[in-house]
Formats: structure tokens, C-alpha cells, sequence
């Protein structure tokens, strides 16, 4: 009899091979299990509590670390929606030229508001063609006289100029004529200085003609040297056949006389003369100037001229206080008006359309909204003007603006998180723009579960 064993019999192959097929399973033989050496199990316990101490001391500090991290990172601090406000510009100022014959004006300062053009020949009205000029002539036989014989500072009296027989023929010459004169008798004598202010100031032909002979000897002489002078001085529209300007033949150009205007306030001397509202010669009665506009609006200058029937006409000259713009000098002319009263009325508005021109434009008012800041964490405040401001300008001159914002710091109300600037021209005027209430930081809860807003 064959041998038992507890198990399948090893030696059936074919037996095993069909249970497999059945797919039954076969028992495992079974084994003695090998004795553990208590050493190797106390080692193995040991290695496997520092495991898990170290595991825990590693997961402790990087729980630490992300506490401490988002407890104390710094935070995005936030976005700005802001929008410039709109500008109001106000409607272009008109210069008030004078509505009869023509005008010019040209203005000097006021370079950080105006333009340009305005120190060449600003505006215009009634064309630029040549048209006489009466006794503006007397004010271009000054400066030829003073090319010749130069005057020295503005209180220079110059040379003696003594009147003789012909020179007392001339008042009769021109009281004749129905021009304006003033006493010349023989052998009184007075400055060159003293001269020309009576030839300025009162206008008077006799003088005009008597000390433009004393200075070149004739009237052909002295026609000659004006051609020259006044070709050397750019003003070749202007025609001079005599040194009065009761001939109607003496004509020029707005444009010319703005320009001889510069120049004869440029000229110490000549810019008191024609200031002066009265004469003030020794051992001659005070005579009144012919402008009546001196003293007015600005009008410190310059020379009348009329004729009957060719208009009245006047050169003038400002000093026309523009605010901050400063005080501008004006200089304009006005050729060929109806009549004293009406020239005068044109050049006190041309005046005061230029001042009044200038003006400040409102920009913002303190508290004025331009936006809204906002955080990651869901905070916003308004974002308002500090200050109000405004700029000084002229006319519709264009206004820009520019708005910056900058990074949140300490979320105070009242804290500057940008500016806006605007500029009319040369000019800038900027104001911060800042939170209008406070901005809290951040809930510990937030921190811990938003951690990649954190370090931002």
C-alpha cells in the first residue's frame, strides 16, 4: 500500500493538471514559520518610530512655514479703475479789430499762454494795402532824425537846435494849410529833445519840418535818407515824400507800422516823449498831447495822425496787466476809422478782448470720484481728487490730462495711490489722487486658503 500525505499527491501530475484545468484551487502546502530574533524586532520597531518622528517633525514645519507665510506675506495690492475727468474748455475768444479801415495788433509777453503768432502781426482786419498816414509820418522823421543824430539815454537833451527867420516862415507856412503848429520864434532855440517832444506830443508841422532840415539840410536830403532808412528797416511798403504827413501821398501798411512801432518803443527817448501828456519845455507854454487814449486802458503811446479826408488813424501802444500771464505790451495800429471818438472806442475793446481772453478753466473739485480701487480680497474705496484744481489759460487753448496710479501701502484714508496732471501749453498743473476710506487688510482666514495671492 502506498504512502498517505497530508496534503495532494505529489506524484499525481495528471490529477493536478485537472484540477487546475477546473480551475479549482490547490492548497498551499503550509510551513513552519522561522523564528524571529528579538533583537532584529526591537531594531525594526526603532527604525520605524524615528521614520514616522521625522515624517511628522518634516509635515510640522512645512505647515509652520505655510502658516507663517501667509500670515505675514505681503498681498497683491489690488487694481485701479480710474478715468480721467472731462475738461470743459470754454468757447474761443474773438479779438474785437475794429470794424473800419484796417487793423493790426501784435503782442509781446504772455510767450507760456499765447501763441506765437501773436508777438509777429496777431490779427488782422480791413486788408494790409498801403493808405496815408497824416502825422504818423512825424513819428518816422524822429527815428530817421535820431539815426543821425542819436540821443543818448531817455533824459539826454542832445544838441541846441536854434530857430532862425525860416524856420519862423514855416508856422505861417502851415497855419496856412489849417495843420497843427506850435510856436517857433525867431532865435529862441531848444534840445533836440525838447524838439522832437513838441513834434510828437502836439504833432506840430512846423517842427517836424524844421528839425528834419536842421538834421539833413533839406527836405530832398531828408526824403532820401528816409527811403534808406526804411528800406534798411524792412517796412518797404511805407512811402515818405515829406516829413509832416499833411501830404496824402505819405502812406504804409498795418503790418509796417506794427513794426516801426516796435521800434520806436525800443527807443528810450522816444518811449518817454509819447508817454508825455503834456509839453514841459522851459520858456514855452505846456501844450497836450493829441492821443487822447494816453493814460487809458494801458495806452502809453504812440503817435495820431488824421487827415480829413482820408480817416483818422492811431499807432499805439499798451501795457495790458494778463494775471498770471504777466503784463503783455501790446502794440497795434488802426488806419483810416470814421472818426477820433470811434477809433478810440475800437482800440479800448480791442484792449480788453485781449485781457480779457485769459481765464481759469476748472479742472476738479476736491472729492471729485475718478475711480475705484479694488484688492483681492473683495475691499474697495473710491478713488477722489485731493485738491481741486484749475489753470490759467488762454482762449480754447487745448488742455490735457494724464492719469497715473501707483501700488497700495498702508490702505489708509486719505493715502495717494496716483495723480492726475493737466497742461494747457508751458503750463502743469498736478493733483494727487487718493483713497477716500480705508482699505482693511486681509482676514488670517482669507491668507490661509489664498495662497497664491500672497507675494504678489
Amino acid at each position: 500500500m502506498a504512502p498517505q500525505y497530508d496534503g495532494y499527491d505529489q506524484s499525481d501530475g495528471i490529477s493536478q493538471l485537472t484540477e487546475i484545468m477546473r480551475g479549482e484551487r490547490l492548497p498551499e502546502p503550509t510551513r513552519e514559520p522561522e523564528p524571529v530574533d528579538p533583537g532584529v524586532r526591537r531594531t525594526r520597531r526603532r527604525r520605524t518610530l524615528i521614520i514616522r518622528l521625522v515624517v511628522a517633525v518634516v509635515v510640522a514645519a512645512l505647515l509652520g512655514s505655510y502658516v507663517a507665510f501667509t500670515l505675514t506675506a505681503p498681498v497683491g495690492s489690488g487694481s485701479a479703475e480710474a478715468k480721467t475727468p472731462q475738461v470743459h474748455t470754454p468757447e474761443a475768444a474773438a479779438l474785437a479789430m475794429s470794424p473800419e479801415g484796417a487793423s493790426a495788433i501784435s503782442v509781446a509777453g504772455g510767450s507760456d499762454y499765447l501763441p506765437a503768432a501773436a508777438a509777429g502781426i496777431w490779427a488782422t482786419s480791413g486788408g494790409d494795402t498801403p493808405r496815408p498816414i497824416a502825422s504818423i509820418s512825424k513819428l518816422i522823421s524822429a527815428m530817421v532824425v535820431l539815426s543821425v543824430k542819436p540821443l543818448n539815454g531817455a533824459d539826454d537833451p542832445g544838441p541846441t537846435i536854434t530857430f532862425d527867420k525860416g524856420d519862423h516862415k514855416l508856422y505861417d507856412k502851415y497855419y496856412v494849410l489849417g495843420a497843427t503848429i506850435a510856436p517857433m520864434p525867431t532865435g529862441s532855440h531848444m534840445s533836440e529833445h525838447d524838439a522832437l517832444e513838441t513834434m510828437l506830443v502836439v504833432s506840430a508841422c512846423n517842427y517836424s519840418e524844421s528839425v528834419t532840415d536842421w538834421a539833413f539840410g533839406t527836405q530832398d536830403a531828408f526824403v532820401a535818407a528816409t527811403k534808406k532808412w526804411l528800406a534798411a528797416n524792412g517796412m518797404t511798403h511805407t512811402t515818405m515824400v515829406e516829413s509832416t504827413g499833411i501830404d496824402a501821398r505819405n502812406q504804409s501798411t498795418t503790418s509796417d507800422l506794427i513794426a516801426l512801432g516796435k521800434l520806436a518803443m525800443a527807443n528810450p527817448a522816444i518811449a518817454k516823449i509819447v508817454a508825455m501828456p503834456n509839453t514841459n519845455i522851459a520858456g514855452f507854454d505846456s501844450m497836450s498831447t493829441t492821443n487822447d487814449l494816453l493814460g487809458t486802458a494801458g495806452v502809453n503811446g504812440i503817435k495820431t495822425g488824421n487827415l480829413l479826408d482820408t480817416g483818422y488813424n492811431l499807432l499805439y501802444s499798451a501795457i495790458v496787466p494778463a494775471g498770471k500771464a504777466g503784463d503783455l505790451t501790446v502794440i497795434g495800429v488802426v488806419l483810416g476809422g470814421g472818426s477820433r471818438e470811434s477809433v478810440d472806442n475800437d482800440v479800448k475793446g480791442m484792449i480788453a478782448s485781449v485781457s480779457g481772453g485769459f481765464h481759469e478753466v476748472e479742472l476738479g473739485k476736491a472729492g471729485d470720484q475718478v475711480g475705484t480701487y479694488s484688492t483681492p480680497w473683495g475691499k474697495t474705496s473710491p478713488l477722489v481728487l485731493r485738491a481741486g484744481a484749475q489753470v490759467f489759460t488762454w482762449s480754447d487753448s487745448p488742455i490735457t490730462a494724464k492719469l497715473s496710479t501707483s501700488a497700495l501701502r498702508t490702505g489708509q484714508a486719505g493715502e495717494k495711490v496716483g495723480s492726475i496732471s493737466w497742461t494747457s501749453g508751458k503750463n502743469t498743473v498736478i493733483v494727487d489722487v487718493v483713497l477716500q476710506r480705508a482699505i482693511t487688510q486681509p482676514s488670517p482666514g482669507w491668507r490661509l486658503t489664498h495662497p497664491f495671492e500672497l507675494g504678489k
